[in-house]
Order: C-alpha cells, then structure tokens, then sequence
C-alpha cells in the first residue's frame, strides 16, 4: 500500500505530495506498529498541538520547538527547522496551525534524507570487511548475527571474527548465530588479543575467498581512552592485511540513549572513522527523534534500524518510510 507525505521542492520551498514506495516486506509488521513509542513523543504530540490552536502565535511555535527538543530531535536540529517555519509562516507559505504539521514533516524528511543510503557490498574486494563498533549493550553481536543472515540469504559467503574476547558470552553468541547459518567463525580463548583475532579471520577469509567478513570488538565507552587506542589498533592490523580495509566501520547504537548516541557517534568517528550507523532496539523506545540529531550534526549514513528480536526485524532504513511511521499525515 502506497503512503503519501510532503516534501519540500528544492527550488521554490513549496511542499509536494509524494508517494511513498511499497518497502515493507509480505508477513513484516508496518513500521508504524514497531515506532508506536516514538509516533507517540512526535507525531500525536504534534497533532494535539495544532489542533488546539485556531491561529499560529508564539506560544504554538514555542511549544512546537519544545515538542521538537524533548522528543529528542535534537537542539541544531530542531532549531533550524523552526527557523524555516518561521520564514514560511512570514512569507504566507504556512497561513494556519494545520499547514504546519505537513511543513514539519517536509522539513523532517529534507533533514534526513541524505543519510539514507544502504551498505553496498563491493564485490571487487574480497572479503569486504565490516568492522563493528560501539558501547557495551549497544547490541552489536546480535547485529552481527542478523547481517550475517541477511547477506547469506543474498547468495554472498560471509565469516565472521569473535573479536570481542572480554566476553565469553558473545564468543558463544557468535558462534550460535555461526551454526544456525552455517557460517564459520573464527575465535580465540577468552583474553585474547583482539587484533589477533581479527587478522587471522581475514587471513583466513582471503585464502577461502570469503565475500564477507564481519569482526565484532568489545563494547567500550567513548570516554575510555585506553580502549578506544585498542580500537585504533585493530584499525590498523587489518589494513596491514588489506590497505583499504575495513572497507565499512559500522557503529552500533541503541537508541534508548537518545542523543547521547550522538556523543558516542562523535568519539567512535574520530578514532575510526565510523562510515555507518546501526541504531538498534527503536521498537522499544520513545526516542527515535535521535535520528534526526544525528543526521543534522554528522550526516552520517543511516544503514540499518532494529525494531524488533527476529533477524527480519534489522531493516534497511528508508528515510520516507521512517518519518511517516512516527509522523503520519492521514
């Protein structure tokens, strides 16, 4: 079923109705159902809002601002989305509290947009390496799993690396989701060193000649300094096997943090220049507005979103769908 949302048209600023593509996949529930927390903070916030005005005032676009910063939109974002009502409310564009709520989902999607873009595995480099990063509990070995998965089911061989030797839980964790796909993980006793780990799985992957290889590490803090060296470390080995490796850093966020997973995003991006995002466990949150704040401050592509425990559940993140799951029109 097709879903109508407005955009913005780049050179006159007037709104257009677009439709949406058909993304969900058969037996997968709506996006919608998954984001009912965040639809909640965003969407039905602001429907009540300008529903309860007759005419546009200071107080609305205050409270539409505070509606913004609390549902965690973030404070450039959200500030620069008022400053664009504001020049449309002045220039006659927005003329009633209802035209605002197809401008803030125009503005919404204008913001994020950019970062909708899929991870793309290139099939010159062999293997194409996925190194995973990000804080303890964030969900990055349970993300490692459903990719494997997903790649599998493309038809690309994978590998993954228990790089996370703190944990023997995530070792064995690994190494379920390995023997539930039938793919091979490579691992070392718990303590080991987890470079070492990480360059005998690409060694290891380049002479099976492994489409993919998935290297998980050990959460960390952002502000532990002596892990985020190790990080750099690990950065370094596997471009010594390969010079323009790892080919992807993806950073793992849960988005129960809100954003401070624009903090961790930031430290993660100035050791290993993180080139992708996972945000996890957004079915679980009222806090999805935090991807708006980190498209605004880094614009840093948006690979996936977890909404849920099944391996289908790790969706590609499409930026229309998104917005019109938290911010319906209809």
């Amino acid at each position: 079923m097709f879903r109508i949302f407005r955009k913005k048209d780049k050179q006159s600023g007037q709104l257009q109705d677009v439709q949406l593509r058909p993304v969900e996949q058969s037996g997968v529930d709506p996006l919608e159902k998954r984001l009912e927390d965040s639809r909640r903070t965003i969407g039905k916030r602001l429907k009540a809002l300008v529903g309860g005005h007759s005419d546009i005032n200071e107080d609305l676009l205050d409270e539409l601002e505070t509606t913004l910063l609390t549902a965690d939109v973030g404070v450039k974002a959200s500030l620069g989305i008022m400053e664009n009502l504001r020049t449309a409310i002045s220039s006659g564009v927005i003329t009633n509290p209802q035209a605002l709520l197809p401008a803030v989902q125009a503005e919404l999607y204008e913001l994020i947009e950019p970062c909708e873009q899929l991870l793309a595995i290139d099939s010159s480099r062999k293997p194409f390496v996925i190194l995973m990063v990000g804080i303890n509990g964030a969900g990055k070995t349970t993300t490692i799993g459903k990719l494997a998965q997903r790649f599998k089911e493309e038809g690309l061989s994978v590998m993954l690396a228990a790089g996370d030797t703190f944990r023997a839980a995530a070792v064995e964790q690994l190494k379920s989701w390995g023997a539930r796909n039938d793919i091979p993980v490579i691992s070392q006793g718990t303590g080991a060193d987890s470079a070492a780990v990480i360059f005998d799985a690409m060694e290891s992957a380049k002479a099976r000649d492994v489409d993919v290889l998935i290297a998980d590490t050990a959460g960390r803090l952002h502000t532990q300094s002596n892990l985020m060296e190790e990080l750099r470390k690990i950065h370094r080995v596997i471009g010594r096997v390969d010079d323009s490796a790892p080919h992807e850093v993806m950073l793992v966020v849960d988005a129960g943090t809100g954003t401070n997973a624009l903090n961790q995003a930031q430290h993660f991006n100035e050791a290993v220049n993180v080139s992708g995002i996972t945000i996890t466990k957004l079915d679980g949150t009222a806090r999805g507005g935090m991807l708006f704040a980190i498209a605004s401050e880094l614009g840093t592509p948006i690979r996936f979103i977890g909404v849920g425990e099944a391996a289908k559940d790790l969706r590609p993140f499409d930026a229309g769908t998104f917005i019109n799951a938290i911010l319906p029109l209809d």
